[in-house]
């Protein structure tokens, strides 16, 4: 199965970090019908989505997100497409958030 790993570095601190995963995990649950748990911690939050094709999680610290994902043999075809638009959406809320946070 193919994987994705995306790993971007923030400044925003676990408490927005936090918003900015929540953002995100409601954002795919409605875009690609994923189910998202997040599981709250002291110091990382992970947020764990899957659907029919597709399983991972996403590391949220103070400094940092980690997502991991595989992908099934169907969608491995367009693992190129689905992490560019992964990257998309993350960058487009990491902006947002650092636009606030000013």
């Amino acid at each position: 199965m193919p994987d994705i790993r995306i790993r971007r570095e923030h400044s925003l601190g676990l408490a927005k970090a936090r918003k900015v995963a929540w953002a995100w995990a409601e954002e795919v649950e409605a875009k690609f019908d994923m189910e998202c748990t997040v599981i709250e911690g002291d110091s990382t939050d992970t947020v764990e989505f899957k659907r029919s094709g597709v399983n991972g999680q996403l590391i949220v610290a103070a400094d940092h997100f980690d997502l991991n994902a595989k992908l099934g043999f169907l969608l491995g075809a367009f693992a190129k497409t689905i992490e560019a638009q992964i990257e998309k959406e993350l960058d487009t809320l990491l902006a947002k958030s650092s636009k606030s946070k000013k």
